[in-house]
């Protein structure tokens, strides 16, 4: 099992990208803010906290403590065919492989009601070499069986994760079909009761589930969502989602945006490494600021876009027109704790030259959000029989992949589409599309790629 205790939390940087000159009569400023995290001992030496307020303990080995909770679909579909659920029993005992020791755990069993697989009695085990072993013998009693509520999954795994005082709440699920036993309201009410207790991974086997609810999930609990068109993947899958929770350090940080009198917030989005809308999230914190969830972080980088309406200024005039900085809750309901902190500027100048400049790194993240638009428009038309539109919007996603350097999307879009000429996107429509590789694309259309250095 590898070991991915660390004795530090991460010390947080950002840097701002913009280009801060406006034309006479100018208002909006954008800007990406890059945030990284990387291994270093406690800010000021004062004790992390979770959202609740709880301080941050570290499991044995100075790692940061952590609860998962793994939510199997056991539902009837999973026996179609039979390989599916020993991949299922494999892949999560794969994960529990992978747990570090000290960590709280359980595993779920989900139809169209949840059950607790191990350890039972409302409660989580701690991982060691014999709950480990425990956990695995319980699940070769998985049998496939009923239908799909993933609302009631969600629900069990809060209460689950709410027993522990981890700092690191955390789910990984798994489903083969759709959410056929519960309405959409109910699943967007439990997505919203859930968001801020634990974020959630969410993974879609096989070619019979709803995209949109896999990634709904992951998006509302600020999780990752993929596809894993062959179950036969699904062991290698869930050791990569569980080595990255494990790596997860500090929980809760949210990213904090002040701006000036008069001066709106247009938009934030996390742009990288995937596109995400965090504009509705926004929580208010005192006069002109207001705070958006980033979940948890281990090391890693992430870039966030920030559009800023400032009040119309005389050239000449300059501004701060928004201060973004990475905070955290502290014990005791003080202040929020803040880790580190940009400026984003905004100067009117009559000199063409350069207040029509477009920063590069907001040029190539627009395109890049437009990329997953464009292919999201795109396959929309196609299922709707609008296949002019759909050769339009895939082409158009075509030529943004290849000028950005979105190789990997580049290639997804070539099974869906015969690339005529990627430059000026000129594309055709495949006459028959492999329904694995047009999820595929669906699924992975909002991850993107960071600017060439």
């Amino acid at each position: 099992m590898a070991n991915f205790s660390k004795s530090t939390v991460p010390q947080f940087s950002v840097e701002v990208y913009q280009n801060e000159y406006l034309p006479e009569g100018g208002r909006e400023v954008n800007a990406i803010v890059t945030v990284t995290a990387t291994g270093g001992g406690t800010s000021g030496g004062r004790p992390l906290a979770d959202a609740a307020g709880r301080p941050a303990a570290t499991a044995p080995g100075g790692a940061p403590d952590a609860a998962v909770a793994v939510m199997v679909d056991c539902s009837g579909s999973m026996e179609y065919p039979p390989v599916k659920m020993r991949n299922a029993r494999e892949a999560t005992a794969a994960a529990i492989d992978t747990l570090r020791d000290g960590v709280a755990f359980a595993v779920i069993a989900g139809t169209h009601q949840a059950a607790e697989v191990y350890p039972g009695g409302g409660r989580l085990a701690t991982a060691s070499p014999a709950t480990r072993g425990q956990a695995k013998e319980a699940l070769r009693r998985l049998r496939p069986g009923g239908g799909t509520a993933i609302g009631t999954w969600l629900r069990l795994a809060g209460r689950l994760l709410d027993s522990s005082d981890a700092a690191i709440r955390h789910g990984i699920l798994l489903t083969d079909g759709r959410n056929e036993h519960e309405s959409p309201e109910d699943l967007r009410a439990t997505l919203d009761a859930c968001a801020g207790r634990f974020t959630c991974d969410a993974r879609g086997v096989g070619t019979d589930w709803e995209v949109a609810e896999v990634t709904g999930i992951a998006s509302a609990l600020l999780g990752s969502a993929d596809i894993v068109a062959d179950p036969g993947g699904l062991a290698a899958d869930f050791t990569r989602m569980m080595e990255t929770a494990m790596g997860k350090e500090v929980a809760d940080v949210g990213l904090r945006v002040w701006t000036p009198q008069g001066a709106e917030i247009r938009f934030v989005k996390q742009v990288a490494p995937t596109v995400e809308d965090l504009t509705g999230r926004r929580a208010e914190a005192g006069p002109r600021a207001g705070v958006y969830p980033t979940g948890s972080w281990g090391d890693e980088s992430r870039d966030y876009h920030l559009c800023v309406r400032v009040p119309d200024a005389g050239v000449g005039r300059e501004m701060l027109a928004a201060r973004v900085a990475l905070v955290l809750p502290v014990p005791g309901g003080d202040a929020p704790r803040t880790l580190a902190q940009g400026l984003v500027r905004a100067v009117w100048t009559t000199d063409t030259a350069v207040s029509t400049q477009i920063n590069p790194q907001v040029a190539h993240y627009t395109g890049q959000a437009e990329l997953a638009r464009a292919i999201q428009q795109g396959l929309d038309a196609r299922k709707s029989g609008d296949m002019d539109g759909a050769t339009a919007r895939l082409g158009r996603a075509v030529q943004l992949a290849s000028a950005s350097g979105n190789e990997d999307t580049a290639k997804l879009l070539a099974k869906v589409v015969d690339v005529v000429d990627a430059t000026t996107g000129t594309v055709r429509l495949k006459a028959k599309v492999a329904e694995a590789d047009e999820m595929t694309l669906e699924t992975r259309s909002t991850k993107t790629v960071r600017v060439k250095k």
